[in-house]
């Protein structure tokens, strides 16, 4: 029986922005974990060396993951259903846009 490997496809500061990334891959059915230094998980850093969150996929899994991640970074997941979100809170405040 031979283990899966597992690849660092993205790096990202806080533990936050790599449990977007996270549940956004999941979600399109891959597995993730996240790999971060003990002393800034911890501690809850965000920056620097420390606050350096590693995101990993299995191998096999790596060209959907990056495909996924490029769509997310150039707006791909964003709908129209968004806009029609935004329009509706500014219409409740009185704003105009």
């Amino acid at each position: 029986m031979s283990e899966e490997r597992w690849e660092v496809i993205e790096e990202v500061y806080g533990e936050l922005q790599a449990e977007l990334l996270r549940g956004l891959l999941e979600a399109q059915g891959i597995q993730v974990v996240l790999n971060q230094e003990g002393a800034g998980r911890a501690y809850g850093l965000n920056v620097g060396h420390l606050g350096q969150v590693q995101i990993m996929v299995p191998a096999s899994s790596i060209g959907d993951a990056r495909r996924i991640l490029e769509d997310y970074y150039a707006g791909k997941f964003e709908t129209a259903d968004d806009e029609q979100f935004e329009d509706n809170e500014d219409d409740e405040t009185g704003q105009d846009n």
